[in-house]
Parts: structure tokens; C-alpha cells; sequence
């Protein structure tokens, strides 16, 4: 059939704007590597590299699991980047949550303080975390802020552009990274709120239009979550509710980084006149800086210091503090302990749980939980009323997402292993083509050229950084191990002093336990012990003479051998060996 001209020119005008859509062919590739958050909830830092240019998104930290004694936190491994650092072009944060912003003073540091971009509060809190961890380090950054979601950056070929998204907290946004291999979509963390307060419905499907291939890099904690979160309006409802209706004191527990929460409840308890007391170095600092930005907006009457607390009657008190995780040293932990200087709990004070537990945590949340049972009446948490709206969508947003978006490849990301592999399932059963579907681990490096994608075969570096005190990358899994040993079946020391000539033993061993047994109901045992370590130098080649490291293994095997047989458990034998 003839077409008619009409066609025609529709069908011309529709392979020209396909052409000019698709990117050319090229040798020159898109590469997607994730130093973290493919594998852990946290830590979340992804790298884009096309040629000699490389754009960096979110530097996050993740929080220790049980096995990880003594360490504060882990941080993503740059060991991919070094001798990279001049062709780092910019980093991009998403939104203020640690999980996104909490290895950046260390890593920035690292990579000679590239150029950073963010919104306002995002950079805000950058610049205290910073101050924090080094004095004067805030001088040495660079940033430029996200003034508006019209604004674009171009770093080389990578042009860098914005959309809004909804979390809880202010100032998050998803990024669009266009390259001429193709367009990254990436929301950061997002909930889909569907009916939300103050603001217009968010929907994604302009983001269709973007030029092809698009791949869509999407916060997939949610996959596992077959019902629907708790809507902000229901909570936000019965938080009023329970702050209108409290006879006596009421003090919340939340997340510091909650500061769209926190915003709510300053605002609503300053409508009914009741003053709100923070507690937390955290939670003070955080809304300290979104009142500067002016996103928290309350009187000087409202706003009270946690000492003035008694100046006023309990039914006219919130507290908004740190530590509904059960943290020893935060303040909800402190108030149960009875530790705390200015809160000391009451039968009619009304304690609530406003933030989902974090993994890991469930056995100190439930020992908080039922210390506060013991001393109060009026306990409220998320099991038995709607106190906390997740940050993080379902299953059933995901594939709204999905709908709406529609990329050519699907790349879920920022959660475990496990939940990746759900949403890539999640997908298949609504239509989406297994192939054009990635799961990576850390390390993975994703390719997109001339339109297709493909993982490498080979890895980059993510092994665990942790920190420490003061140290960065100083405990090693060695170290990690020796920690859990003694913390799991303690220490055993032997201090024997020897003649230097000789290697004869001079006087008795000395014996130190820790963790291990109690020295004075195991006398028989430590005499033993004793009796064993005098039989080990005796017996001695006499040709070793003080050969220290000789006497130091004869001791740790052979007694450590001992105390297993007569206790089935392993202490770390520490043999201190004193030359005279």
C-alpha cells in the first residue's frame, strides 16, 4: 500500500528525532562500578567513568554488625580511584542521611577534596561533618548547591540534571547522569506517597521521555515489602493525637536525620503551646542547620534547652532525642538507665518508638523496650500503633516505578543481596526482559556501549574499611578476629621471666585471666597451668637457649592445648617472655 504523504512525513519527522536520540557508535564506554550498597544496607557510593572522566555518587557510611566488636563504623573502599584523583570531575550527594554523606569527610580527604554537589541542607550537613571529624577541614572543600531541580551541571561528557523526589528528609533529590552512551536514572532513597501533606503527588513519567538507552538505578529495599507502607498522613495523625492527648510528659525517640519528622512535630506542638526539648548532639546540630536554611520554622518560646524541662508542667513537654536503637551512650538509653541529668522517667510520661530498627539491632531495641515497660505505663511503638512511616517504598511502588519510567535496563541497587535479586524477580513477573536486567555485588563493573550493557568479569577492590576511634583502615579482618576471640572465650596471659644466657626460668610465671575464668574459684587450674609452663622451659632444647620466639609457641600451643581440654574453651594464650 502507498503511503500517503502525511505518513511519510510523520515516519521522516520520527526517524530523524530517533537519530538524534540515539547516541553513535562509539569505543568509548560507560562504566558503572558500586563501591558499596550491593551488598549491605549502607555505604551506598557508586562510580560513573566514561573515557578519562569520572563522576562520584553519595560517599555513605554503614553502620557495624554484631561481629564487628570495637568498630564505629565501615566506609567504601577507594582503592579503584587512586591515582584517579585529578580526573574526578565532581560528587554528587543525593540527600544529608549518613548512609549517603558519612565517609565523606574521610574519603574526600582521600581523593584531594574534589569538586562536591548537593542541595543546600545536604551540603550543610557536610560542612558539620567535616568540622567534626577534622577542625578547619570544611575550608579545604569545594561545592556548588543545587539551587533549584532545573539546575545541570556538565562535567565533560557527563551532564549531571535533577528531579524531585519524596524521603524524610529535606533537600533529597534523584539524579539523571547523561552521557552519549546513554542516561542514568537514579532516585537515591525515595517512598512513593501517594496522598501527601503540603505538596503535590509526585509521578515519574517524564522520565520516559529521557534520551535512550536509560537505565534506571533504583533503592530496592522495598522489594521484600508486599504491603504498604504506612502513608505520612496516618502517622503524622496519630503522633498529634498523642501528643495532644499525653497527661504527662511525652518524649520521642527517633532518628537525628529524621528532620522532616522532627519539623512536623516542632510545628504542630508549638500550634497547641507546648514546648519541645531536644536531646542528642545529632539531633541538636541537624536542626540547628535546617533552622538557619529556614526549613524548621519555631518561636524561641517552643524551642527549649533539655534543663528547662521542670520549668514547665509535663503535659506541656516533648522531647525529641536520639536512641529508639538502643545505643549505650545515646540519650533514650542514658534515661532508661536512670543515667540522664535532667530525665528521669514517670508512670504517666508517654515513650514512643517513631523509626523502623534498624538490621542488627532487634535484641538491644527489645531490651530497651522492656526496661521502658518496667518503668513506664504508656509505651508506643510501630507493633501497636502507626508511630513510623519508612523511608523506603514497597514492592508494589517499585513496580509503579517501573511503569511509569519504563528504561531499557533495570539495575536494583542500595540493599542486600537478596533484595536485589527480589526486585530483579519483581520485574520479570510484570513484563520487564530478564536480559535487560543487572544484579551486581560490589566491585562489579557495569558497561554500557553503543547500547547494550554487560558486566566485566573483573572486580574491583571493596573489602571493608573500617574505622575506629581515630583509625581508618588500621583494623584488618586479622584484628577483627582476635576481638571476636576475646570476646568470645577471653584472654590467657603467661609472664615468665628467663636468664638471657640461658633460657632458664627465674622465679614462678605469673598468670593474668580476663573473660576467661575467675582466677580465685580456678586456683587447681592456674596452679596446673603454672606447674606445665615450668615443665615446657625445663624440657626445653638446651641449644635454644632465651630463643624467645621458640618459648613464646611452646607455650601458646601447648597450653592453649591444656586449657581446651579441661574447659572446651579456646582463650587467646598471650606468652609474655621478660629477658634478665
Amino acid at each position: 500500500m502507498k503511503q500517503s504523504y502525511n505518513q511519510y512525513k510523520q515516519g521522516s519527522r520520527r526517524r530523524q528525532h530517533n537519530k538524534q536520540r540515539q547516541p553513535q557508535r562509539s569505543n568509548v564506554s560507560l562504566r558503572i562500578i558500586p563501591l558499596g550498597g550491593q551488598e549491605e544496607v549502607g555505604r551506598n557510593m557508586t562510580v560513573f567513568e566514561y573515557g578519562n572522566d569520572i563522576i562520584i555518587l553519595d560517599m555513605g557510611l554503614q553502620f557495624p554488625e554484631e561481629d564487628m566488636p570495637g568498630i564505629d563504623y565501615i566506609i567504601p573502599n577507594t582503592t579503584y580511584l587512586r591515582g584517579k584523583e585529578k580526573r574526578i570531575r565532581a560528587v554528587v550527594f543525593s540527600h544529608g542521611h549518613l548512609d549517603h554523606i558519612g565517609a565523606a569527610p574521610i574519603l574526600l580527604q582521600q581523593l584531594g577534596y574534589p569538586l562536591v554537589i548537593g542541595r543546600p541542607l545536604t551540603i550543610a550537613l557536610i560542612k558539620n561533618r567535616l568540622e567534626d571529624f577534622s577542625r578547619g577541614a570544611v575550608a579545604q572543600l569545594k561545592s556548588q548547591q543545587i539551587k533549584t531541580l532545573n539546575n545541570s551541571f556538565r562535567f565533560g561528557p557527563f551532564t549531571v540534571r535533577f528531579f524531585q523526589v519524596d524521603h524524610s528528609i529535606m533537600d533529597a533529590v534523584g539524579v539523571i547522569v547523561q552521557t552519549p552512551s546513554g542516561t542514568v536514572i537514579h532516585p537515591g532513597d525515595w517512598t512513593y506517597e501517594k496522598n501527601p501533606i503540603g505538596r503535590k503527588a509526585i509521578t515519574y513519567r517524564h522520565l520516559s521521555s529521557l534520551p535512550r538507552p536509560t537505565l534506571l538505578m533504583l533503592e530496592s529495599l522495598g522489594a521484600i515489602a508486599p504491603h504498604a507502607r504506612t502513608p505520612e498522613r496516618t502517622m503524622y495523625q496519630n503522633l498529634e493525637n498523642l501528643i495532644r492527648q499525653a497527661r504527662g510528659r511525652v518524649i520521642i525517640g527517633t532518628f537525628s536525620s529524621q528532620l522532616e519528622r522532627i519539623r512536623q512535630i516542632i510545628e504542630y506542638a508549638q500550634r497547641i503551646d507546648k514546648k519541645v526539648a531536644l536531646d542528642g548532639y545529632s539531633m541538636r546540630m541537624n536542626v540547628e542547620v535546617a533552622k538557619q536554611l529556614g526549613y524548621i520554622k519555631a518561636g524561641k518560646k517552643t524551642l527549649i534547652p533539655i534543663n528547662q524541662i521542670h520549668n514547665f508542667p509535663d503535659r506541656r513537654i516533648v522531647v525529641l532525642c536520639t536512641g529508639a536503637q538502643g545505643e549505650g551512650n545515646a540519650v533514650l538509653s542514658r534515661i532508661v538507665s536512670g543515667d540522664h541529668r535532667f530525665v528521669k522517667i514517670k508512670r504517666d510520661d508517654t515513650i514512643v518508638f517513631s523509626s523502623s530498627v534498624i538490621p542488627g539491632n532487634e535484641r538491644t531495641v527489645q531490651r530497651l523496650k522492656d526496661n521502658l515497660y518496667r518503668l513506664c505505663d504508656n509505651v508506643i511503638h510501630t507493633d501497636i500503633m502507626e508511630v513510623h512511616s519508612g523511608g523506603h517504598s514497597n514492592a508494589e511502588d517499585i513496580v509503579e516505578l517501573l511503569r511509569q519510567i519504563q528504561p531499557t535496563y533495570f539495575l536494583p541497587v542500595y540493599a542486600n543481596h537478596y533484595m536485589l535479586k527480589e526486585a530483579g524477580k519483581l520485574a520479570v513477573r510484570h513484563g520487564f526482559n530478564q536480559k535487560n536486567i543487572a544484579i551486581l555485588d560490589n566491585g562489579s563493573v557495569l558497561e554500557l556501549r553503543n547500547r547494550e550493557m554487560k558486566v566485566l568479569p573483573k572486580k574491583v577492590p571493596t573489602d571493608h574499611v573500617f574505622v575506629d576511634g581515630l583509625g581508618v583502615g588500621d583494623v584488618s579482618n586479622v584484628v577483627l578476629r582476635d576481638r571476636q576471640l576475646l570476646a568470645k572465650d577471653g584472654i590467657f596471659i603467661v609472664i615468665v621471666t628467663i636468664e638471657g644466657r640461658t633460657g632458664r626460668l627465674v622465679g614462678d610465671p605469673d598468670i593474668t585471666t580476663h573473660g576467661f575464668i575467675q582466677p580465685r574459684e580456678n586456683q587447681e587450674l592456674i596452679e596446673n597451668v603454672r606447674r606445665k609452663v615450668k615443665k615446657i622451659l625445663r624440657d626445653g632444647n638446651p641449644r635454644t637457649g632465651a630463643d624467645e620466639p621458640y618459648i613464646k609457641n611452646q607455650i601458646r600451643d601447648k597450653i592453649g592445648q591444656y586449657l581446651f581440654t579441661k574447659t572446651e574453651r579456646r582463650p587467646m594464650v598471650l606468652p609474655v617472655v621478660i629477658e634478665v
